[in-house]
């Protein structure tokens, strides 16, 4: 059982140490956040997630869609679309200042306890950690070029220390937590936004509005494409089904529109202008090298600023993914820490980048990566949404901390038999549906449509509605 004890230590005069601010370790892991400790307004929550979608790998992906043989404004509507998903990770961080708990604790309700150490191993922990190391590759072939402008040999040994260094810089924020992010991502949305401007301007001066493939798609090879673009895009904010692990320090009396406006905006705003960007970029330069292309069209003397905000934004959002990673990890059972658990998840991405960047193709494994795991995190999200709105966001915290059989949460047997039906049902129809590492039968039948998102999240919500309320009914 995971001790839900602070892991804030007393002072030395016995009294218990204050609620940490950005200069100190935060003291909470998985334990319920009393009201006394409850501060800040829905509000910050803009800055938290503005900063953590600028980033490099959301360039990458909307110059990717051009790459598919989407036109531009094909490729601006299917970035659009796929960031509205953001909506639903508004939704599911309101239960955080309801129950004063994170995610990995609240869904709980959704799977039974010991269901929920399951999914928090596979959907909280192991794909946090893949996150974070396509992000942190992401940032590391930034942070190479910079390298290589000093004149200093890009060598194996060079890419590793670069690697090292990014990942030590971000899984600081993430030890020292809460507190710190709140703080720090108000000046790094600032400095972000005016970097961006800048880009912007001289992307636009160069883009082809009118840029249309030579031989434009149509049919299902069309709706196929366009799919599999929503389907990329929307894989951002499907990861973040840990939402309420930033707002769980919130009042229990903040507004549940407010929460889910702000992060909503928060992410959908900066999200949808970085990736159009990197599709106008893909009108007028080849983005299958997004590094050397953007090159191309930044005056000289501006790229190094560019750069260093394309480290800058990944940091951010992979301090967000570092942080519930460790979250998930002492919510699977295990007896650790919550900075130590951030490290364990640091060491492990670390090495998953290194393998990304110096074995595997990086734009190949972005992509395969991204579409593949939404036949899990498509389903994973409908599911908890589903139950916030079964319960209108009505959480115990402190029942919710009970993992002892007598638990509230116990259901049968440690699992929430409606729960693990749905995600079961809607895992199983998105990986029958899915073309992309391969082709399901549904996909095949369809002409290679992948439909696995869309067909994963309503089949999920269906069942797990229907099961709650027939065991609610009997």
């Amino acid at each position: 059982m995971v001790s839900t004890t602070p892991e804030s230590q007393q002072d030395a005069d016995g009294s218990s140490a204050p609620p940490g601010g950005p200069a100190r370790i935060e003291a909470h892991g998985i334990d319920h956040i009393p009201d006394s400790e409850r501060r800040g307004r829905p509000r910050e929550l803009f800055a938290v997630w503005a900063a953590a979608n600028v980033n490099y790998l959301s360039l990458v992906i909307g110059g990717a869609l051009v790459l598919m043989g989407l036109s531009l404004w094909q490729a601006l509507a299917v970035i659009v679309v796929g960031n509205l998903l953001w909506l639903l990770t508004g939704l599911l961080a309101i239960p955080g200042p309801a129950a004063g708990a994170p995610s990995e604790v609240i869904t709980r309700a959704v799977y039974g306890v010991r269901g929920n150490r399951v999914n928090n191993a596979i959907t909280g922990w192991l794909i946090s950690v893949c996150y974070f190391a396509l992000n942190l590759a992401a940032a590391a072939t930034a942070a190479f070029a910079l390298v290589e402008k000093t004149g200093l040999p890009l060598n194996t040994g060079v890419q590793a220390a670069v690697v090292v260094v990014i990942a030590a810089a971000t899984l600081t924020i993430s030890v020292y937590g809460h507190a710190l992010i709140v703080r720090l991502y108000v000046p790094i949305t600032l400095a972000l936004t005016a970097v961006f401007a800048v880009v912007a301007a001289y992307v636009l001066r160069g883009a082809d509005l009118s840029y249309a493939p030579e031989a434009p798609l149509t049919g299902t090879g069309l709706w196929a494409t366009l799919l599999a673009g929503v389907t990329l895009i929307g894989s951002g904010p499907l990861s973040y089904t840990t939402s309420a692990d930033f707002s769980r320090y919130l009042p229990r009396t903040s507004k549940a529109r407010a929460i889910i406006g702000w992060t909503a905006c928060g992410a959908f705003l900066p999200s949808v202008v970085v990736s159009s960007l990197g599709a106008l970029a893909a009108t007028a330069v080849d983005m299958s090298d997004p590094q050397s292309a953007l090159g191309q069209m930044l005056p000289g003397w501006f790229e190094p600023v560019f750069l260093l905000a394309l480290v800058l934004g990944t940091i951010a959002i992979n301090a967000l993914t570092a942080y519930s990673a460790g979250l998930a990890l002492q919510a699977v059972g295990l007896r650790i820490r919550r900075t130590l658990s951030v490290l364990v998840d640091g060491a492990v991405a670390v090495a998953l980048t290194l393998y990304a960047l110096l074995v595997s193709d990086f734009l190949d494994t972005v992509s395969d990566v991204l579409q593949l795991t939404v036949v899990l995190l498509g389903p994973a999200t409908a599911v908890y949404a589903m139950d916030i709105v079964l319960r209108r966001n009505r959480y115990d915290g402190a029942a919710l901390g009970d993992e002892s059989r007598g638990s509230a949460f116990w259901y049968t047997g440690g699992f929430n038999l409606a729960g693990v039906a749905g995600l079961g049902a809607g895992v199983t129809v998105a990986a029958l549906s899915v073309n992309t590492l391969y082709t399901g039968p549904i996909a095949s039948a369809l002409g290679g449509v992948d439909i696995a998102l869309p067909a994963g999240m309503v089949v999920t919500a269906v069942v797990y509605a229907v099961g709650a309320r027939t065991k609610a009914g009997g």
